[in-house]
């Protein structure tokens, strides 16, 4: 299992940065992504498809797309998604705590965690690690771009 966190201030206030990081709308036009929500309810179980792209209004995501799910669940404060992939599992954790100024504290944590361990895993363990950083790096490059596209409270 592979782990990395990272930690930025935004200048906008928790209820807004909540909406624009948890809340799956159906399309997510910073990350290019396209997300399908069994269900109205969000929260714990809650479960998506993820599609990079825009889906049409009556398209259904192919066979074999990215399937996650909601682990963890606390309105302003924390969410966790964990998405499974064929070779392997993402767990994205976002937490929000009150910054200055009014503004709000974002960290996100990543795992990554192969779902069967081979010798090959083990030897590019350092390559991963450098890649789940990177990830969490771009993500937290993105907070401003997500924000700007939720209006303002």
């Amino acid at each position: 299992m592979t782990t990395a966190s990272g930690s930025r201030e935004v200048a906008a206030p928790r209820g807004r940065v909540w909406r624009a990081l948890a809340v799956l709308e159906p399309y997510c036009a910073v990350c290019d992504v396209s997300y399908v929500v069994d269900g109205a309810a969000a929260g714990p179980g809650t479960r998506f498809v993820c599609v990079p792209g825009r889906l049409g209004e009556d398209e259904e995501p192919r066979a074999g797309a990215p399937r996650g799910e909601i682990v963890e669940w606390e309105p302003e404060r924390v969410v966790a998604t964990r998405l499974q992939l064929t070779p392997e599992t993402w767990t994205t954790r976002i937490e929000l705590a009150d910054g200055a100024a009014g503004g709000t504290l974002v960290t996100v944590t990543l795992t990554h965690e192969p779902r069967r361990v081979r010798l090959a895993d083990r030897l590019s363990r350092t390559s991963m690690q450098r890649v789940v950083q990177r990830t969490v790096d771009g993500e937290l490059d993105k907070l401003p771009a997500h924000v700007e596209q939720v209006a303002a409270d």
